[in-house]
């Protein structure tokens, strides 16, 4: 199936479970840092530099992975949100 490797909202519908992976260039976040990333990340999909669909029995899997700029973008909206 074409589009596996991009944003698509025709699978979002579909997806059953999530999996949250952290690019080799990301260090040194704490656990709390991670937990909030990986929610926030998956809340908007659509703005994730990498994502995939996996095939899951029931649906798909949504695999993001966190890279410097995922995590750059959402500090600066957790900022300007105050």
């Amino acid at each position: 199936m074409a589009g596996l490797n991009k944003y698509d909202k025709r699978l979002e519908g579909l997806v059953v479970e999530t999996r949250t992976l952290w690019d080799p260039a990301v260090k040194g976040l704490s656990d709390d840092d991670r937990a909030w990333l990986s929610q926030a990340i998956h809340e908007s999909p659509e703005l994730a530099s990498r994502i995939s669909y996996e095939r899951a029995h029931t649906g798909f899997t949504r695999e993001i992975t966190v890279t410097i700029e995922d995590i750059q973008r959402l500090y600066q909206e957790r900022v300007a949100a105050g």
